[in-house]
């Protein structure tokens, strides 16, 4: 196994003078400390906003062309990706196996620490075994230096996958396995080192954009509803009738014959009352456009008129 590389401390490791006194303070005190160093997270976030745009772009192109999008991470890092990872399909309806999550210790290291596994290169490298050419491998480490994650941003590049960093150190030795480095700069932590803290909260801003930007990139939106979610319980079901009301102003009548005729697809379901077509002409539109509801209605108004009801 190849020795941990060494690189000058992270600024997540560095002590923050700004909260050395934290163990003399009332609960109230610190808190507040607590709350004005998570302030600064999203503004760290901003300013990466033009290379994570780039990210977005390869994680549609991978998408759109069959690809698949691996999140590759360890500790807390790795457990915000398998988190992202597995709401895709609840609120996306994203098909299982498209956008999968590689955490270091396997599923046992979510409810159970296993610091030891971010050690271990040949694992992550292993990881990858299922990735393509033209996949995307997007590896979380926040001092972007963890050894599980380099194994499997090298192996993934030699695979002929893209591949991302995102990490909170901007010097962070694994940026040059990686095409594009998403590294908000949060800075020291409130206790020194704890990066499941700030460091934490960024990744999970950068997951939680990136892929809802993804998402909605590719059609699984119309405006901003959620018409592809799955409605798997009571609740849900009745927000879909919710979400189908709001984007066509149907009564709650229309819109359960809708989704009925559509067997349940929610946006086949929008495009039908839309544009007043069927089930299938509606369908063949969306299939056509790719997903995506405005392409789909622009197209059956220019089509003939047989595609209405």
């Amino acid at each position: 196994m190849r020795p941990v590389e060494q690189a000058p401390l992270a600024r997540t490791e560095q002590r923050n003078p700004r909260t050395a006194a934290i163990d003399r303070m009332s609960s109230l005190e610190l808190l507040h400390v607590i709350n004005d160093e998570d302030r600064t997270v999203p503004g760290a976030v901003a300013c990466v906003l033009p290379v994570l745009a780039a990210a977005v772009d390869l994680a549609v192109e991978a998408l759109s062309g069959g690809c698949r999008v691996h999140y590759v991470g360890a500790g807390t890092s790795g457990r915000l990706a398998v988190l992202d990872a597995a709401e895709l399909g609840p609120t996306f309806g994203m098909e299982p196996g498209r956008v999968v999550a590689h955490l270091a210790g396997g599923p046992a290291a979510l409810t159970d620490a296993s610091e030891g596994a971010e050690d271990d290169e040949q694992a992550g490298a292993a990881a990858m075994a299922g990735v393509s050419p033209g996949d995307l491998v997007v590896g979380v480490t926040a001092s972007g230096r963890t050894p599980y994650v380099r194994g499997a941003l090298t192996a993934a590049r030699s695979r002929g996958a893209h591949t991302v960093l995102v990490s909170a150190n901007p010097a962070a030795p694994l940026a040059r396995h990686a095409d594009l480095h998403v590294a908000p700069d949060t800075g020291p932590e409130v206790v020194t080192g704890s990066t499941r803290m700030k460091a934490g909260t960024a990744q999970k801003l950068v997951l939680n954009a990136f892929s809802t930007a993804t998402m909605v990139r590719l059609g699984r939106t119309y405006s901003n509803l959620m018409t592809d979610m799955l409605p798997r319980n009571d609740k849900l079901r009745d927000r879909q009738l919710r979400i189908l009301a709001d984007a066509t102003g149907a009564d709650a009548a229309r819109c359960r014959g809708a989704l009925r005729d559509a067997h349940g697809d929610a946006r086949v379901a929008v495009v039908m009352l839309l544009a007043q077509a069927a089930a299938e002409p509606a369908r063949r539109a969306l299939d056509e456009a790719r997903g995506h509801v405005h392409a789909a209605l622009a197209a059956l108004e220019r089509g003939p008129a047989g595609g209405f009801s």
